[in-house]
């Protein structure tokens, strides 16, 4: 029994790898911050629900408790949940319109990742799915050909695009420090979902396809890498 946990699966790019792993036989449960939404997204599903705000140390804690007491292990953890955050001028934006984003985008995965790495040690081919995006490679911001050649969705996001980039590291480092768990930050492209206003250009499924590659390659998947939704896409 392959045990998932996916963050933010109520709806959009979680829902849709929630539902296409359970397909594979896994046994996904399917974290939300909303009690109800939660609920009803599992029943659709046939997940397990979980209740876990990401950017609430006990809610974190309670949840990896919740999956340690029913589970005992976890074989695969997707970091989904994210926000865009505000998409004023860059000169415009404060410190805390930052820290907003921070707090789920990073510091989020930061204290699911801590949290469950107990369970993560207890599988015997553990994987961590960083959920991503290219607007976060240093590489294509650094070049504006890139903006129109490479990512035409491009847009200068001081919030996102900078807590994305920092997204990418943290996975790099976690993959040094746990050679064991096989940590992979993922781009899934321009889809269109809620984050987005539906603006993207992809639908939930062809999104959650390299979101789904990662989680099933295992300890196939080389370490630290960033797959984007095209192919690798440079840092």
């Amino acid at each position: 029994m392959t045990v998932t946990v996916i963050t933010g699966a109520n709806k959009g790019l979680g829902f849709e790898t929630a539902r296409r792993l359970i397909e594979q036989g896994h046994t996904v449960y399917a974290g939300a911050r909303d009690v109800h939404r939660g609920a009803e997204a599992t029943k659709a599903l046939g997940a397990r629900p979980l209740l876990i705000d990401i950017t609430d140390d006990a809610s974190v804690t309670a949840a990896a408790a919740t999956v340690r007491a029913e589970a005992g292990h976890v074989d695969v953890l997707i970091n989904n949940a994210g926000i865009a955050g505000p998409t004023a001028a860059t000169g415009e934006l404060t410190a805390a319109d930052l820290q907003q984003v921070y707090n789920t985008n990073v510091f989020g995965v930061v204290r699911t990742t801590r949290a469950f790495l107990p369970l993560l040690h207890a599988s015997s081919r553990p994987a961590i799915v960083n959920v991503s995006s290219s607007l976060g490679s240093l590489t294509i911001n650094a070049d504006p050909a890139a903006h129109t050649d490479i990512l035409p969705a491009w847009a200068p996001l001081l919030a996102y695009n900078s807590s994305k980039a920092a997204l990418n590291m943290l996975s790099v480092l976690y993959g040094q420090a746990y050679p064991r768990i096989t940590v992979t930050a993922v781009d899934p492209g321009f889809t269109a979902t809620d984050l987005n206003g539906h603006q993207g250009t992809q639908s939930v499924e062809e999104g959650a396809a390299v979101i789904i590659a990662a989680a099933t390659s295992g300890a196939d998947a080389p370490t630290g890498t960033f797959i984007g939704a095209f192919g690798p896409v440079p840092w």
